[in-house]
């Protein structure tokens, strides 16, 4: 089932950071019929140019592990500018301290992939109606 028809974030915008095209164009398929405004960074050093450059975004999906910077690294300079947006820290490479490592440096989330694209959804818009 495609629950992506029930969200409608016209309005509201994201930045993906994952450096792994591959998943991006899934992610993007996913939230396509939500009409969120998507933004796309391929590293940590990216993410946090366009999070500057973007202060509007309403939610980050920050991949951990990234060439450059890491997403946990991103994740630290995003909180110290603002401490109120979403980031959902979002890896492959699931390790049993993932979890607790990405909440210790500031995202409020963890999703491990692969990810249904409803549970995904379901995920983000609970932390765009907070």
């Amino acid at each position: 089932m495609d629950s992506s028809r029930n969200y409608d974030w016209s309005n509201k915008s994201i930045l993906i950071a994952d450096d792994e095209l591959h998943n991006f164009i899934i992610l993007e398929k996913a939230m396509k019929k939500t009409n969120i405004n998507i933004f796309h960074a391929e590293n940590g050093e990216e993410a946090v140019k366009i999070f500057k450059e973007n202060p509007h975004i309403d939610v980050i999906l920050m991949d951990i592990r990234m060439p450059e910077m890491g997403g946990l690294e991103a994740t630290k300079y995003i909180r110290s500018v603002n401490r109120n947006i979403p980031i959902i820290a979002f890896t492959a490479f699931a390790l049993s301290d993932d979890e607790a490592i990405a909440l210790e440096f500031g995202c409020d989330d963890y999703i491990s992939k692969p990810v249904r694209p409803d549970f995904l959804l379901k995920k983000i818009n609970e932390h765009l109606t907070k």
